[in-house]
Order: structure tokens, then sequence, then C-alpha cells
């Protein structure tokens, strides 16, 4: 199955044969991925900042559809739709998780700065860990 001029070369299973391979310093896609291709993220970040016009309170007004589609799931959640009402609470209680969680990290931060000062201000600071080798 080899040549003479293949210098033992075995043509198998996940070894093509000379011929058929890339010549070194050459390509398998010489064009690349063609510039402005989008995945799907930016797409669907696209499509949901998109403006669409609703009518609110009888006049036109432009929004995203983030906000049309918050503001349609407001109105069923109203209208007394369970499944529209557990999903706006659900929304409400992930936002005020968000919200209490960052104000717990500042106040942590908060607590570690006056830590780190009153460490220095008493002379420890050459001893972060507060051993007492001295």
């Amino acid at each position: 199955m080899s040549n003479d001029n293949d210098d033992e070369y075995d043509v198998g299973f996940c070894k093509p044969p000379k011929g058929g391979m890339f010549q070194k310093g050459q390509s398998g896609n010489p064009n690349g991925r063609p510039k402005g291709v989008k995945n799907f993220q930016t797409e669907l970040v696209s499509v949901l900042r998109s403006k669409v016009t609703v009518t609110v309170a009888g006049k036109p007004k432009s929004v995203s559809v983030v906000e049309a589609a918050l503001m349609r799931l407001r109105e069923k959640a109203l209208k007394g739709e369970l499944r529209a009402l557990e999903i706006v609470l659900g929304y409400a209680q992930e936002s005020s998780s968000a919200s209490d969680a960052g104000l717990r990290e500042q106040k942590l931060s908060k607590l570690e700065k006056d830590i780190l000062g009153r460490s220095t201000l008493s002379g420890n600071g050459s001893d972060p860990e507060g051993s007492g080798s001295e």
C-alpha cells in the first residue's frame, strides 16, 4: 500500500495520504471567517435592544423589545393570569436578591477598609497576620 518514496508512511485511519494533506504553511480555511458574521449571543442582544412601537394610553410610544415584553407580562399578571404573576414575582425577587447582595458586598468592603485602617494605625501594618512574634 505504501510507495517507495513515502518513507514507510502507513495510510489508514487518521493517516491521510500525503497527496491529500495540506502543504506546510497552507491553511485549511485560507479566507477565514468572514468579517461581520455575528454569533447567536450578538444577534439575541441586537433583537432584544431593537425598538418597537406600542400604544400606551392611546398614544404611540417607542420602547425596546424587552420593555414591551415586560409591559405585556405586567398587563397579563394584573388581569389575573397566574403564570404571568409567578414570572413577574420571580423577576422581582431575583432583582431584590441581587440588590441586597450588592448592599451586603458594599458593607463588607467598608468593614474590610475599617479593619485595614485600624491595623495600620495601631502600628501592626508590618505584621498583617497578627502573630504577635515581637
